[in-house]
């Protein structure tokens, strides 16, 4: 390959810019993951060894090269071991990448699941909820009128968002994919006070009026009956039993997600 530059006896070529980069990236993402913790500490002097174990066997330095090998021989077994942690929270961060996600089975089973055993559990003490799942595009506006939570989802911590003394109880929890973004949002209201002759209260329009304006479902939750609704795209379904929710849910979800792949390869199809 044709060489870019020359430092020396060091011939640089395109490739071995890219791999620099590659590396750079990665060293520097390990890094953000640790900053702040001991395990920082010991990566950086992880990070000098193997620049010394470079320079060295770049320069023909044979008694240094030498010491230098006898720890980069174990160093990987060393990252592994004292970084334990740190790797585990790395690749959850890489699972949870929307690229990658792409190519992994999704999860909307689960998150039906959970958001209608929470519902039931919370309607059978008639405790008041209102939970919104963003489909497609986030509601960043929304997100921020509330407290940031950013937690993975599951039915206790919704339980214990709506417990009504809980300060977060009074508003919306903001759910997307499957992780808790806010809680004690402030949604839009609907126009709409009256459904097929019942009086609508601030919860239920609040749960109708964001579908009216986002691409997102809303479990609204009563507390004065106990009853389930699910509002989208505008319209309200009230009376819902488990097994009807977990279906609308997991059907919902479901679309949402084979239209997200329709857009990608219509766009796709665009650009060729």
């Amino acid at each position: 390959m044709l060489d870019i530059f020359k430092i020396g006896f060091l011939s640089v070529t395109l490739l071995d810019v890219l791999d620099i980069a590659i590396v750079s990236f990665i060293i520097y993402k390990l890094y953000t993951v640790i900053r702040g913790t001991i395990a920082s500490q010991i990566f950086i002097g992880l990070v000098v060894v193997l620049l010394l174990s470079f320079i060295a066997q770049a320069a023909n330095f044979k008694a240094l090269g030498w010491l230098l090998q006898l720890v980069t021989d174990i160093w990987v077994i060393a990252f592994i071991i004292l970084f334990q942690p740190e790797i585990r929270r790395l690749l959850v961060l890489v699972g949870r990448n929307p690229v990658i996600r792409m190519f992994i089975k999704s999860d909307e089973k689960n998150i039906a699941d959970i958001i209608t055993d929470a519902a039931f559990e919370l309607a059978q003490y008639q405790h008041g909820a209102l939970m919104v799942i963003v489909k497609s595009a986030g509601i960043r506006g929304v997100v921020e009128t509330g407290e940031i939570i950013n937690s993975k989802l599951s039915k206790d911590l919704l339980r214990s968002i709506f417990f009504p003394r809980s300060p977060l109880h009074d508003g919306a929890v903001i759910i997307k994919n499957d992780v808790i973004e806010a809680a004690r949002c402030t949604l839009p209201l609907s126009q709409n006070t009256v459904l097929d002759g019942i009086g609508l209260g601030m919860r239920h329009r609040a749960g109708l009026g964001i579908t009216e304006q986002a691409d997102v479902i809303s479990v609204i939750v009563s507390e004065e009956t106990g009853g389930i609704a699910i509002a989208q795209e505008g319209r309200l379904i009230r009376g819902l039993s488990k097994e009807a929710l977990r279906t609308k849910l997991t059907e919902s979800l479901k679309v949402s997600k084979d239209k997200g792949w329709k857009g990608l390869f219509d766009q796709f199809g665009k650009n060729k």
